[in-house]
């Protein structure tokens, strides 16, 4: 005897994964999820800023309180859920806006970052070479000269008498502080 087929399992019964339902317009169950994630990591992204670059963005009151809220709560189950809140409330926001605005706070960090990178390369090529004067002083001339070379002299000094596992002594700092305003004003 032949088994007849269940009544809901009818041709028009689709099983691919679109974007869109064809006949309603609206988002398919998967896409609906998808942007549910993406929201959410938004969020985390967004609970993850420095409190000060945090409270420089615009965004819903709620929004704001539900990012503190997550942050101040310790447990995992209450961390997900809070963030699951944090994405239920982030459809009602600009989300553009937002990412933008992440992406900005992202960005200044790691230009802060290569900045200080760039700082600590002029310091050792300073400490390591004579010419390395004469390229900085190509390149910033408005730094007084003969505090330049009193510094990089004591370091030179300094890193003469240095132990390999030794903390860097107080001149590497005193550089590293003179030329990183002329760096940045740069």
């Amino acid at each position: 005897m032949a088994r007849r087929a269940a009544p809901h399992r009818g041709i028009d019964v689709h099983y691919g994964d679109p974007a869109e339902d064809e006949g309603t317009g609206r988002p398919s169950k998967s896409a609906a999820k998808r942007q549910a994630q993406e929201l959410q990591t938004l969020g985390e992204a967004l609970a993850a800023l420095p409190q000060d670059r945090l409270d420089a963005i615009e965004m819903p009151d709620g929004l704001r309180g539900a990012v503190h809220e997550y942050r101040r709560t310790k447990s995992f189950e209450g961390k997900r859920r809070q963030m699951q809140y944090v994405g239920k409330l982030m459809r009602g926001a600009d989300e553009e806006a937002l990412r933008e605005a992440v992406a900005a706070a992202t960005l200044g960090s790691a230009q802060e970052t290569l900045a200080l990178h760039e700082i600590e390369r002029w310091r050792a090529e300073l400490i390591a070479d004579d010419e390395a004067i004469n390229r900085w002083m190509l390149a910033h001339p408005a730094t007084d000269s003969q505090q330049l070379r009193s510094l990089v002299r004591a370091a030179r000094r300094d890193a003469a008498g240095l132990a390999p596992e030794a903390r860097q002594p107080r001149s590497f700092r005193e550089l590293f502080l003179f030329i990183k305003p002329l760096v940045h004003a740069a």
